[in-house]
């Protein structure tokens, strides 16, 4: 029997199998708001059999927003086009996730296909933040450090961005702790240098999350599925976030009331060496799914039906996200269903 074509029920949520497409930027959005590329993107994937489309990282500001051209859902003026991508999903048998997101000091870039550099004059342009005033790359805008009553209000941002996901539709959220972004940007002592609360110690540098946690949980219904992705490691010699830490977090959030860590790596350092082939991050959710006693998806050079159920046979994770293999076929699970 197989395990990847099998439902997986996470509270109240069953998905009709295993297979979930990771959220992937589609630089596609004016002012953070849905189009018809979006729909055709998401809902492409969920008519070609994926058990659950996650949208990519959906910023909880204007200023959180990776580039200009990524999604928002910062106003209930997002919510009519966002619901209508939602709707459809759910029409094809799949369930919708969104994933929340605040880029920190790596905002204000541009889109890949042009450069991908920080942007730092012009209308396209803004002020990044950060726990710290330490910058991602050499050359790259100095983020401001975030105040006190700044970091309440980020936390408040991303309530009020669950509450809007919940009016328009989705099913799971994920909160994006990874990569390089605003909130593992707290949790790295290498973009982590604060001396308040925030700061220092590793229960400190994850108080952020944990406060974002506790928030959404008031708005977000204690019967639908609500996932947290990690970097799992920074991948640095020494000083960066770790395994270590990625077990000791998940625990606590699993305490907290997430039911899944999505578990990825790296974004913190813009060198770094990484050790990338087939499945190279999947024994980190191995070992969190084994230690924590939480569920994990694994995602990273996943590209094989049978590959993935070789995962989910191993008991090394739970839910297997897909991102390119999903981009050259959006029938894939279809595909291999079929064969």
């Amino acid at each position: 029997m197989s395990i990847l074509f099998s439902p997986l029920s996470i509270k109240d949520i069953t998905f009709r199998n295993r297979i979930v497409v990771s959220p992937m930027c589609q630089y596609s959005s004016r002012d953070g708001f849905a189009n018809d590329w979006h729909l055709v993107h998401l809902g492409s994937r969920a008519a070609g059999g994926a058990g659950l489309v996650i949208q990519e990282a959906t910023a909880v500001s204007p200023e959180g927003r990776i580039s200009y051209a990524d999604l928002g859902i910062w106003s209930d003026e997002h919510i009519a086009q966002l619901k209508r991508i939602t709707s459809f999903i759910h029409e094809q048998g799949a369930v919708a996730g969104i994933q929340l997101a605040h880029a920190g000091r790596k905002a204000s870039t541009e889109r890949p296909c042009i450069g991908n550099n920080q942007i730092k004059e012009g209308e396209n342009s803004w002020q990044p933040v950060a726990p710290s005033p330490i910058p991602f790359r050499e050359g790259d805008i100095t983020p401001a450090p975030l105040s006190q009553e700044e970091i309440r209000e980020l936390i408040h941002q991303f309530k009020k961005a669950a509450a809007r996901s919940l009016e328009a539709g989705y099913k799971v959220i994920e909160i994006h702790a990874a990569h390089g972004y605003l909130i593992h940007q707290f949790l790295s002592p290498l973009s982590n240098s604060r001396e308040d609360q925030y700061g220092g110690s590793f229960e400190n540098r994850t108080r952020f999350l944990l406060e974002i946690i506790d928030e959404v949980k008031t708005v977000w219904p204690a019967n639908l599925p609500l996932f947290v992705r990690i970097s799992a490691t920074d991948w640095a010699e020494k000083g960066g976030w770790d395994p270590g830490q990625s077990v000791q977090l998940s625990m606590i959030l699993k305490a907290r009331g997430v039911d899944l860590i999505d578990c990825s790596t790296a974004g913190m350092l813009p060198r770094v060496s990484i050790p990338v082939g087939p499945g190279y991050q999947v024994q980190f959710a191995e070992l969190i799914k084994k230690e924590a006693g939480v569920l994990t998806g694994a995602v990273g050079l996943i590209t094989e039906a049978r590959q993935a159920e070789e995962i989910l046979q191993k008991g090394q994770a739970d839910l297997i996200l897909l991102a390119r293999q999903l981009l050259r076929d959006p029938y894939f699970p279809l595909h291999a269903v079929m064969n």
